[in-house]
């Protein structure tokens, strides 16, 4: 609250020279203060963030403060306020609080690291089973020190899967409740598989009379888990082991996205664009445009542009060869478009026409995804997006042929990285990417 009424009447001052504040403008920050009372405190910026990054906390913060402000934008355009303040003073006011308030959260933060990292502010917590990610858990709870949070030891079940390094057994599960009480620990990680919901309950119940935290850490080793999440459906909680990660808005920003850059790269290019078709044709005949079938989204299949760069020629049903280096069928100038991917730029019409992105797991052809969806685990989830024209894997030098299956793995991987972490930013880093060292690949043929 102080920072948004300080930070109101520095905007004031810079612009108007004096502190004087009219009626209008005390008028809008007290409205301000009250729809921050609501906003802010019905968001999750005061729960505890202890363990959590500075970005992911600074962008929720952003997003409240923006809401906050076009909150104020719409209360002032209904009541037809907006002539009597100055939009000047407004935009500096919104630069200026957010400002303060990424500082006193940078600050505070930096003060908590400071008093945790010499054993003051701390949270004591204790380890329920043995697998591989609560031995992860652990160590990265060790390494951490400005999360405030010290194990003490854990307690050994009949499905534990090893047991847990660095910290001492304290017992098994029947004597966790008595532990838990006497020492006054503050958080309990259950670490138990899925399937034992016994021991789950049990130790549950052990804890009925503890205030401690308890946190489940499902034994998941193995899984391929895809934006897995807790939700709520139709008044029951379940956990999502897979889901897309484009789905409500963050679908529709995806959408606006691609619609928005794609009509602006079209329009810049078309000069080019009309010049890479001209040369095609004059270089050996056959059509412009090569058109193939490849897997969209959720496997449907889709036709992909691009600019022909091989002499025509017939492949046998079912099978398609990859270019290789010297490969007889590519033209001169097919081998060129190639290696900057200028044969890529009609997909920008594809991403238009809504069936493909600009960034996104590139699409394979069909028998491509046949032959490999058997040999590389976890193949056919990359296909939750719409393909893209350019990608992560791309821009990390993962283009052209996979003449191994290591290559085309590790090609797997780095979509799969791009499905679990999707956002906006993302999309804009690989596309920024993409223009400063992505047109040129060694390995594309």
């Amino acid at each position: 609250m102080a920072i948004l009424a300080g930070a109101a009447a520095l905007a004031y001052r810079l612009r108007f020279g004096n502190a004087d504040l009219s009626l209008e403008y005390l008028r809008a920050i007290a409205h301000t203060l009250v729809f921050a009372l609501l906003i802010l405190n019905g968001s999750s910026l005061y729960r505890s963030w202890r363990g959590r990054g500075l970005v992911a906390e600074i962008l929720k913060l952003t997003a409240q403060w923006a809401l906050l402000f076009v909150v104020l934008l719409v209360y002032a355009a209904a009541l037809k306020l907006t002539g009597d303040i100055s939009r000047i003073w407004a935009l500096g006011w919104f630069g200026l609080s957010l400002c303060g308030a990424v500082a006193l959260r940078v600050g505070v933060r930096s003060a908590a690291h400071w008093v945790r990292e010499r054993g003051l502010d701390l949270r004591s917590a204790v380890i329920v089973g043995a697998n591989p990610d609560a031995q992860r858990i652990l160590d990265t709870l060790r390494r951490s020190h400005w999360a405030g949070i010290r194990v003490r030891g854990w307690f050994a079940t009949h499905a534990d899967r090893g047991q847990l390094t660095g910290v001492p057994m304290l017992g098994g599960l029947d004597n966790l409740g008595g532990y838990v009480e006497s020492s006054h620990i503050d958080q309990v990680w259950l670490a138990l598989p899925m399937h034992e919901q016994a021991k789950i309950s049990f130790a549950l119940t052990q804890l009925e009379h503890s205030t401690a935290d308890v946190k489940y850490l499902p034994d998941l080793f193995g899984m391929r888990l895809l934006n897995h999440s807790v939700d709520s459906f139709l008044g029951l909680p379940v956990i999502n082991l897979r889901s897309s990660p484009l789905e409500g808005e963050a679908r529709v920003v995806k959408a606006a996205e691609d619609k928005l850059l794609a009509s602006l790269i079209l329009l810049l290019i078309s000069p080019l664009l009309a010049t890479i078709a001209v040369a095609v044709k004059l270089s050996s005949p056959g059509p412009v445009l090569f058109r193939q079938l490849r897997h969209g989204r959720d496997g449907k299949p889709i036709e992909v542009w691009k600019f022909r760069s091989m002499r025509v020629h017939q492949e046998h049903e079912g099978q398609v060869t990859q270019a290789t280096r010297g490969d007889p069928r590519v033209t001169p100038l097919g081998a060129f478009l190639r290696r900057t991917s200028l044969d890529e730029l009609p997909q920008f019409f594809n991403v238009l026409q809504g069936t493909m992105s600009i960034v996104g797991p590139r699409p394979h052809a069909i028998a491509h995804n046949e032959h490999y969806k058997t040999l590389v685990d976890h193949y056919m989830q990359r296909h939750r997006v719409k393909p893209g024209i350019t990608g992560w894997a791309q821009v990390n030098g993962l283009r052209g042929e996979t003449d191994t299956l290591e290559k085309m793995a590790k090609r797997v991987r780095y979509d799969l990285f791009y499905l679990q972490n999707w956002s906006l930013a993302f999309d804009l880093r690989i596309i920024a990417m993409t223009v400063l060292k992505g047109f040129f690949g060694k390995n594309a043929y």
